[in-house]
């Protein structure tokens, strides 16, 4: 799922881009492009944070598990 995200994001930006580049570019274009390339990369690097955190939880749950086990 993160992955159709990440994807439309950056589907997302460039569409914009090129839509701001239509006439040309100018300051104001490059500001909007600098502030969607940011804003896209916050939400990858929030997915992948919360991949993490989720993937250490379960390792976590594993190891828990495999303690109850052995008991």
């Amino acid at each position: 799922m993160d992955d159709l995200k990440k994807g439309y994001r950056e589907g997302e930006v460039d569409a914009k881009e090129a839509w701001r580049n239509r006439d040309g570019e100018d300051l104001a274009d490059k500001v909007g492009n600098l502030g969607d390339e940011v804003r896209k990369d916050l939400g990858n690097l929030g997915d992948d944070a919360r991949n993490a955190v989720d993937n250490a939880g379960d390792a976590v749950n594993r190891g828990v598990n495999e303690a109850d086990r052995k008991v």
